[in-house]
């Protein structure tokens, strides 16, 4: 009998699901105003790639996250902390609509807030 808990990635549902969350996460933050600017001139394909390797390997799913580091990336940027807190209100928004339980919802903003320095560049 396996009594291991399953990971954070297959109690979402696996690949399927986190390109589910990555789509609908991207199509609120590309129709916010405040935060539409940020991705003015990214490949938004390229995006959603990278992000749903950054929370497959973040959530304990099989990927690995070979894009570069979070500080590199942000770095520049002008991401204050209002709009990191934003984007977490439309991850957290996404995962509800989805049916993400609420046990598991908490756990991968806890997760996503663990790189918010890496991000915003604050340091503490």
């Amino acid at each position: 009998m396996n009594t291991t808990k399953p990971s954070l990635y297959e109690r979402l549902g696996g690949e399927p699901a986190i390109e589910a969350i990555v789509k609908a996460l991207y199509d609120r933050v590309l129709a916010d105003a405040e935060l539409r600017p940020f991705f003015e001139h990214t490949p938004m394909d390229t995006q959603r790639a990278m992000q749903q390797a950054f929370l497959s390997a973040a959530l304990g799913g099989p990927a690995s996250y070979a894009g570069k580091p979070l500080t590199h990336v942000h770095q520049g940027r002008g991401i204050a902390t209002r709009h990191f807190a934003k984007f977490v209100r439309h991850f957290l928004e996404t995962l509800r609509e989805l049916g993400v339980s609420s046990e598991d919802a908490d756990e991968v903003i806890s997760r996503l807030n663990t790189h918010a320095n890496e991000i915003t560049g604050i340091s503490y």
